[in-house]
């Protein structure tokens, strides 16, 4: 089983598809990776050499993936949290932060729905 950046890749998958299994790699990149590192991209992982694993893994080294993609992540996060800009104050309040809706739906960010009380439907 190949592992990449700590990540044990899927046997069974071609290795475009494999590494998309590493955080922060997408189809599009596992393609230029493989392209770059001259490995075949429909062949299976569990039929990779260990040569053709380090021409991967030395490829993969020049991008920003797994742990470095997600401090990076978080940072910027954490920096739009301590300069209150609008997105910022949207996180802290744990509501959605690209402009969505939360009139109607939301759910994902706010969580399980509250019951009001005493709140009685009208009818007629």
């Amino acid at each position: 089983m190949a592992r990449i950046k700590n990540i044990e890749l899927p046997n069974e998958k071609h290795v475009c598809i494999g590494l998309t299994a590493i955080y922060g790699i997408g189809r599009s990149l596992a393609l230029t990776i493989c392209e770059a590192a001259n490995v075949d991209k429909t062949k299976k992982i569990k039929d990779l050499t260990d040569d053709e694993i380090a021409k991967l893994r030395k490829e993969i080294d020049n991008y920003d993936v797994e742990g470095d993609l997600r401090r990076d992540k978080q940072m910027s996060i954490k920096n739009k949290m301590e300069i209150n800009c609008y997105q910022g104050i949207r996180h802290k309040k744990g509501l959605p932060v690209r402009g969505q809706r939360t009139s109607r739906n939301a759910r994902t960010r706010k969580g399980k729905g509250k019951t009001v009380a005493n709140k009685k439907k009208v009818g007629k």
